[in-house]
C-alpha cells in the first residue's frame, strides 16, 4: 500500500500543473540569493545546480537528530547511517562521499562561512545545530574552484541570528519512541546596532538496536555589532558535548534477518563508540567603504576524541584536534570593454593539527599495547578569483579560477615499530567556466564545465602493507563535469530545477577491507552520468506538492580490482541506487496548523566493486503535523510525527566491500538495520 501512495503523490506532482487553478491566486516569483558560491548571486543567474532551502520552514515538527531531515528534499543527493552517532550522517553528492565509513567525504560543508571540513577532505557534522538553522544552498557536482579539495559539492549553511526571531525567548522540550527526549531554549534579539542570539540543547536517544545509546548538549551563540555605518564585526561561539555515542557495528546479512535490534558481538563486549568534546571560535569583519566589500573569517576549534572500534585489535583511538583557519574575500564591480563585472579575489589558509594515538585491545576489552603515536598536520592554502559579465540583458558568463595547495606531514614517536614519519604535498588547480541565458523572466537556462580534485585523507592514506608511512601508491582523484539545466516556473504554479550531467574520474579513490580495517586504492577511471529533477507546485494557497528525482548511471569505466582479481569494468559503483525519488504534500493552514506526508523510494544498491552482492530497494514514508496558537505576545506550539510509518525494514547504513572473502557473495557487506515505525512529539513556549 505505501508504494502505491508515494506512486499517487509523485504523479499528482506531475499532473496537478494540468489542472484548472483557482482564480486570484497568482503566484510571483521571488528572487533567491545563492550564497554557498562566495561571490553572492540570484539563483535564476547560477550556471549549475544548487537548491536553496528555508530550514526554519522544512524544519517545522522534525525531530532533529540529523541533517537528513531538511536534506532529503535535495536531488542528487543519497544519506546514510542517520542512527548511528558514533559514525555520523554519510552524505554523498553525485555519489562522491559514499566510500566514506564514517563522516563526510567529497563535500565542503560551511555553517556562517567557517569550515566543518578538514584540510586533509574529512568534516563532521556533530557539532550542526539543526534547530537553529535560517538556510542551506547545496550545490551539487564538482566545484573545487570555490573552496578547494572536493569533488561532490558544497553545502552551505547559516544560522540565525537575533533578527530572524519572532519571539525573544523560546523554551522547547520533545520526546519518543527509542528513548528519545530533547530540551532545547533560544534567547535573542535586536536593536539598530547589532544582534544576538543564544540556544542551548541537551538530546539524549537510547536507539532501536542495542548498543546505541546518545547524549548530546548544545550551546550556539552570535552577536552582531555595527562598528560604523559601513563596518560590522560578528562574532560566533559554539560548543559540543557528546559524553555517550555508542556504536551497534554493522552485522552481515544473516544475523540481520535473525535479529534487526542486536548489536555486533564486538560492539556489546568491547563497549564501542566514542566521546567527544568540540568548542569553536569564530569571527567576521566586513567593511563595506573600500569601493567594494571586504569580508574577514577568522577561527579557532579544539576537539578531544576518543572512540573504541566495534572490532578487537588495534581499534581504540584518541586524539586531540586543534584547527585554525582564515578567509578574506573582496568583491566589487567595474565596467570595461562596455560591459558590466561582479568579481572576487580572495584567499584561504586552513591548519589543522592532531595529536593521535591508538592502542590496541582483545576481545576481553583489555588494552594490550600502544600501537601508534603520531602528531597529523594538514595544511591548506588556496588563491582564486571569480568574475560574472552580462554579455547582454540576458546572457550572463561566470569564470572562476583557483589555485590550492594541500600537505600532509606525520610525525612518528612510537618508533619500537620503525619511523613511520612521512609527508605528501599536492599542488592542484581549478577551474569553471558557466553561461546562463535567460529565456524571459520566467525561465533560465545555462552550461557549464568545471573540475575538482580531492586528495587522501589521513585515514584513506594508511599504508596496507604495514610498512609505515603514507601508501605510496595512492593518488588524489580528479573530476571533470559538463552540465546542462533550467529553471523556472511554468503557468502560476509549477516551480522546476532539472540538470543533466556527466562526470569523468580518474583514480577515483575506492575502500576495500582487509584483515578487518579499511585501507583504500584508486580505480583508474569511472563515470557519472544522470539526471536531477525537483518539482514544486503550490496546488492551492494552503497545498504544496514537492518531487525530487535523481537518475544515477555510475559505473566503472576502467579497474581492475586487485583485491578480487577481477575486471569490473563495467560494473555499478556500489552503495548508490539508480533511482532514487522523495515526494511530499505539504498542507499549511492560515492558523498555524500544518500537515505533512512525504516518502522516500530508494532503488537497489550493490555492496561491492564485483555487484555480487545486491541490497533490495526500499520505501520509506513519514507523517508529521502541528499547530501554534498565539496567545497575545505568547506563543504555544505543539507537533507530533511518525517516522518509518509503514515500518519498512531497510538497512540506513551499508558498509561497501567489507568482508568481500565470504565465501558466500550473497551474504557479504555489513549492513546497519533502520528502526522500524517510531513516534515523537513536542511543544514550544515562546514570549
Amino acid at each position: 500500500m505505501h508504494r502505491h501512495l508515494l506512486v499517487w503523490l509523485g504523479g499528482a506532482a506531475l499532473a496537478l500543473p494540468a489542472a484548472a487553478l483557482p482564480a486570484g491566486l497568482d503566484h510571483e516569483l521571488d528572487a533567491v540569493t545563492v550564497t554557498g558560491t562566495r561571490l553572492e548571486r540570484d539563483l535564476a543567474d547560477l550556471p549549475g545546480a544548487a537548491t536553496v532551502i528555508e530550514a526554519t520552514r522544512e524544519q517545522a515538527g522534525q525531530p532533529g537528530l540529523q541533517l537528513d531531515e531538511p536534506l532529503k528534499r535535495v536531488p542528487g543527493l543519497y544519506l546514510q547511517n542517520r542512527y548511528n552517532f558514533a559514525q555520523g550522517l554519510r552524505l554523498s553528492s553525485r555519489g562522491f562521499g559514499a566510500r566514506a565509513p564514517f563522516g563526510v567525504r567529497g563535500l565542503r560543508l560551511n555553517v556562517d562561512g567557517f569550515p566543518e571540513t578538514l584540510p586533509d577532505g574529512q568534516s563532521q557534522v556533530d557539532a550542526i545545530d539543526l534547530d537553529g538553522l535560517e538556510s542551506i544552498t547545496v550545490l551539487r557536482g564538482p566545484s573545487s574552484v570555490l573552496y578547494g579539495n572536493a569533488t561532490g559539492g558544497v553545502v552551505d549553511m547559516t544560522t540565525r541570528t537575533g533578527r530572524d526571531l519572532e519571539y525573544d525567548q523560546r523554551f522547547s522540550v520533545a520526546g519518543g519512541s527509542d528513548g528519545y527526549r530533547k530540551t532545547r531554549l533560544e534567547l535573542g534579539g535586536a536593536d539598530r546596532q547589532g544582534h544576538h542570539y543564544l540556544s542551548l540543547t541537551g538530546m539524549r536517544h537510547d536507539g532501536q538496536r542495542q548498543q546505541s545509546d546518545m547524549e548530546k548538549y548544545l550551546l550556539n551563540a552570535r552577536v552582531g555589532r555595527a562598528l560604523s555605518r559601513d563596518r560590522d564585526l560578528e562574532l560566533f561561539f559554539t560548543a559540543l558535548d557528546t559524553p555517550v555515542a555508542e556504536d551497534p557495528g554493522g552485522l552481515t546479512r544473516a544475523q540481520v534477518n535473525d535479529d534487526r535490534d542486536q548489536a555486533a558481538r564486538f560492539s556489546k563486549l568491547l563497549d564501542a563508540g566514542q566521546e567527544v568534546t568540540q568548542q569553536r571560535l569564530g569571527v567576521l569583519y566586513r567593511e563595506r567603504g573600500l569601493g567594494g566589500e571586504l569580508r574577514v573569517r577568522g577561527f579557532v576549534t579544539q576537539r578531544d576524541f576518543r572512540q573504541q572500534l566495534p572490532f578487537p585489535g588495534s581499534s581504540l583511538i584518541d586524539y586531540e584536534r586543534l584547527f585554525y583557519g582564515l578567509r578574506l574575500e573582496y568583491t566589487n564591480q567595474a565596467r570595461l570593454f562596455g560591459l558590466n563585472h561582479r568579481f572576487m579575489v580572495g584567499v584561504d589558509a586552513d591548519r589543522q593539527r592532531d595529536d593521535r594515538g591508538r592502542r590496541g585491545v582483545d576481545v576481553a576489552g583489555q588494552v594490550t599495547g600502544e600501537t601508534a603515536n603520531e602528531d597529523q598536520t594538514a595544511t591548506a592554502s588556496g588563491l582564486f578569483v571569480q568574475a560574472d559579465t552580462d554579455l547582454t540583458d540576458t546572457l550572463v558568463l561566470a569564470l572562476g579560477a583557483r589555485a590550492d595547495r594541500v600537505r600532509l606531514d606525520i610525525d612518528d614517536h612510537l618508533l619500537a615499530d620503525g619511523d613511520q614519519s612521512g609527508d605528501q604535498t599536492f599542488n592542484e588547480g581549478s577551474y569553471s567556466a558557466g553561461l546562463t541565458w535567460h529565456l524571459n523572466p520566467r525561465h533560465s537556462v545555462y552550461a557549464t564545465v568545471s573540475n575538482a580534485f580531492e586528495t587522501p585523507t589521513f585515514t584513506e592514506l594508511a599504508n596496507p602493507s604495514g610498512a609505515g608511512g603514507f601508501n605510496p601508491d595512492l593518488d588524489p582523484q580528479k573530476a571533470v563535469n559538463r552540465e546542462v539545466g533550467g529553471r523556472g516556473r511554468l503557468g502560476d504554479r509549477l516551480f522546476y530545477d532539472i540538470a543533466l550531467f556527466s562526470v569523468r574520474v580518474r583514480d577515483e579513490i575506492t575502500p576495500y577491507e582487509l584483515n578487518g580495517r579499511t585501507f583504500y586504492d584508486n580505480a583508474a577511471r569511472t563515470r557519472r552520468d544522470g539526471l536531477e529533477l525537483m518539482l514544486e507546485h503550490q496546488t492551492t494557497e494552503r497545498l504544496t506538492l514537492t518531487l525530487a528525482y535523481t537518475y544515477s548511471d555510475f559505473e566503472f569505466d576502467d579497474f581492475f580490482d586487485d583485491q578480487q582479481n577481477q575486471d569490473v569494468s563495467g560494473n555499478r559503483l556500489p552503495g548508490l541506487p539508480r533511482h532514487h525519488l522523495f515526494v511530499e504534500a505539504a498542507w499549511r493552514g492560515p492558523d498555524g496548523t500544518f500537515l505533512i506526508i512525504d516518502g522516500d523510494y530508494s532503488g537497489s544498491v550493490y555492496a561491492d566493486n564485483t555487484n555480487d552482492t545486491k541490497v533490495d530497494d526500499s520505501v520509506v514514508a513519514g507523517l508529521r503535523g502541528g499547530r501554534e496558537w498565539r496567545l497575545g505576545g505568547r506563543a504555544l506550539t505543539l507537533y507530533a510525527g511518525v517516522g518509518n510509518l509503514f515500518d519498512e525494514d531497510y538497512i540506513a547504513n551499508l558498509r561497501i566491500n567489507a568482508n568481500s572473502d565470504r565465501p558466500d557473495p550473497a551474504d557479504r557487506g555489513y549492513y546497519e538495520p533502520a528502526p522500524g515505525r517510531h513516534w515523537y512529539a513536542g511543544a514550544s513556549y515562546a514570549w
